[in-house]
């Protein structure tokens, strides 16, 4: 062998004092125990590898010669061939971490010269993920197609779909597309045939009719190609929830465990879900790569793993095959129609598809500025595809969000006729897709007021697809708001079963008890609520309120007074600090309040509805009327709960404020 010099400056090695533990993708390496996991579970390797794997990560992005992998690996005097222990031990590293050679994401040939490790590295300050107690498994090199004959096929090895298909280790998933950016429909996409076209039966699952989809982990380099990982995720679990005899997690819960090292185990038994599906995703210019596997917690086994190489168009072809690959490895039985919803739409272009994924991804993070990036995103898919019925669904969505006098700052009859025309778009694109039809019904609540097309709508979505948990919060919302009380409540415990750690779905619970004067109920909820996620300013503001209403407004001033802060002083949160003054003899305080909001009024829309609603606190029921009138002019949303909203009882027999109810038709 001749010595080759690195070309590339060294990177020093870590010394004792460095961290012990090295993450990289949805692996660790425990240095000082010798040991290599996968989210927790150990991965056993051979002495040789595990060095190998060492001596690259002391060198992480620098050439390691072969020389210098055999000099650290066996002595001078060892009798050996070096050329063939080198290459047996690098392969057999390789099928743990489920790499390839071709298309290396963690550690790359470079020919005559050594190997590089290519992936990023993370060293957190947690302690190290405990193991999960589940078996060890040890992974050999691929069987040829002789051994596998003689041992009558028992382990299951994954194809390619492409013409040069190469069989890898059945624990892994790896997927490469060219051609620009691929959108999330990938994952949902991937399909395990396990040599079925060869004769060999694929694994199948004894008792899975639940599932959770991970958060796929970005390990692109750019940090903003997390949309690209997050949106690959959702369509995946979308595409799965259309199986209604497979309980699949909804994406709320599942991305709350983003970035999170708990062990499968443990996240299965939070979730009470019989297998996981969990990989990463990597670009690098045009290029894709994404690693997934389903787990069966039960049974300790990855029940499929393929890997495909493919053009853009193909891949976007895929995701039926996927999907229906999953349902195929837990013996899900489907219907024609599921059969017919698993396919997928296919982007006339991919720039269409991207930019609907970005366009989720801001939709996701509800506040002002996202939402305005969102349409825009939404938008130019639409532009770029006219067709695209799930990017008319989120402008839908995002319209009607960015028009909610409790969120947005722009008036709700500038944005809600275009909320409308986006569902009914979709609608007529794809007369199938739930969510639109939830967006629609959305629409004919808050803003056409239009009570019984509401319900109607609403009942239909659920229809379409019951587990859908939006679907059931707000027909819950129109329950409440209807004076519907209990039947309001078992549409919000029916969303909150299937979206158990949705923070959104928890404060609108905590809302509806605070509507129906459940208070101490409502608190308690809330609470909850806020210990899950502590900066969401609308837990903080309804609290508040319900202190109001039990008379505490020590506690009510501190918690609305948090809520302004965290908020950046909202119209809610102001509006609702002022009330508790008045209610509590600080009128002047009050009217502070009130010339806060006009200040505001004069930068940016306000309601006129939370200025009435400081009126209402003052006893001015004329004043506080004549504003719910200039708020039925702006289709203001929270009108909606004019009939039912304890903050109005002072005012509710003065014929003014009959007056607007009746207009209201409620």
């Amino acid at each position: 062998m001749s010595m080759m010099q690195e070309s590339a400056t060294e990177v020093p090695r870590y010394e004792a004092q460095s961290p012990l533990v090295v993450h990289f993708g949805l692996f660790e390496v425990d240095l000082k125990a010798q040991e290599l996991r996968k989210q927790g579970r150990r991965i056993k390797l051979q002495t040789q590898p595990f060095q190998i794997l060492r001596v690259l990560l002391e060198h992480p992005g620098v050439i390691v010669t072969r020389e210098e992998l055999c000099r650290r690996l066996w002595p001078g005097d060892t009798f050996v061939d070096f050329d063939h222990s080198l290459n047996t031990a690098v392969r057999r590293l390789r099928e743990a971490l489920s790499d390839s050679s071709e298309n290396p994401v963690f550690i790359e040939t470079l020919q005559r010269q050594g190997y590089r490790f290519i992936a990023p590295l993370a060293f957190p300050e947690i302690p190290r993920v405990p193991s999960t107690g589940r078996t060890e498994t040890t992974l050999h090199a691929p069987l040829d197609v002789t051994e596998r004959d003689e041992i009558g096929a028992a382990l299951p090895i994954a194809q390619t779909t492409t013409p040069s298909s190469k069989e890898i280790s059945h624990r892994s998933l790896l997927l490469f597309v060219t051609g620009g950016v691929i959108a999330g429909a990938v994952l949902a996409m991937a399909t395990v045939n396990f040599l079925t076209r060869a004769g060999f039966p694929a694994v199948k699952a004894d008792r899975v009719r639940s599932l959770v989809v991970l958060p796929l982990q970005n390990l692109s380099l750019a940090p903003d190609q997390d949309y690209l990982a997050d949106g690959m995720t959702d369509e995946l679990i979308a595409s799965l929830a259309k199986v209604k005899s497979l309980r699949v997690v909804p994406r709320t819960t599942s991305m709350g465990y983003k970035g999170t090292h708990k062990p499968l185990s443990q996240i299965a038994h939070d979730l009470n879900v019989d297998a996981v599906v969990e990989g990463t995703v990597m670009r690098s210019g045009n290029r894709i790569r994404i690693t997934t596997e389903l787990v069966e917690i039960a049974a300790d086994r990855a029940l499929w793993a393929e890997t495909y190489e493919s053009s853009l168009d193909d891949v976007l072809s895929l995701q039926q095959r996927v999907a229906s690959a999953i349902v195929n490895n837990i013996q899900v039985q489907l219907t024609p129609q599921e059969r017919q919803n698993l396919k997928p739409y296919q982007p006339s272009n991919p720039e269409a598809y991207e930019d609907y994924l970005r366009g989720r991804y801001y939709w996701n993070k509800r506040s002002q500025e996202s939402l305005t990036k969102a349409i825009d995103y939404f938008e130019k898919a639409t532009t770029e595809d006219p067709n695209y019925a799930l990017a008319y669904a989120g402008l839908a969505d995002c319209y009607g969000i960015i028009g909610a006098a409790i969120v947005g700052t722009v008036p709700a009859k500038e944005v809600a006729p275009k909320a409308e025309a986006a569902a009914r778009r979709a609608l007529e694109l794809d007369p199938g897709l739930a969510e639109a039809q939830t967006s629609l019904a959305t629409v004919m609540l808050n803003y056409r007021w239009d009570w019984s097309g509401a319900e109607s709508g609403f009942r239909h979505s659920i229809e379409m697809d019951p587990a859908l948990a939006t679907a059931h919060q707000r027909y819950s919302l129109y329950l409440i708001a209807m004076g519907r009380t209990e039947e309001s409540m078992a549409e919000i415990q029916q969303a909150l079963k299937l979206d158990p750690q949705s923070v959104s779905i928890n404060f609108s619970e905590g809302w509806r008890l605070y509507m129906a004067r459940k208070y101490d109920q409502a608190i308690q909820q809330l609470q909850s609520t806020i210990e899950m996620d502590p900066s969401f300013a609308l837990p903080h503001i309804v609290l508040g309120q319900s202190y109001e209403e039990k008379g505490l407004y020590a506690q009510a001033t501190a918690e609305l007074q948090k809520a302004a802060s965290l908020s950046r002083n909202s119209a809610p949160s102001i509006a609702a600090l002022a009330r508790v003054q008045a209610v509590s003899g600080h009128p002047a305080e009050a009217r502070a309040g009130l010339e806060q909001l006009q200040k505001q009024a004069h930068q940016q829309y306000v309601s006129p509805f939370y200025l009435a609603q400081v009126y209402a606190g003052l006893g001015d029921a004329n004043q506080a009327a004549s504003y719910l009138e200039q708020a039925v002019e702006d289709r203001s949303n929270s009108m909606i709960f004019l009939r039912v909203d304890p903050e109005f009882d002072s005012v509710r027999s003065n014929p003014h404020f009959q007056r607007v109810l009746q207009e209201l038709q409620l």
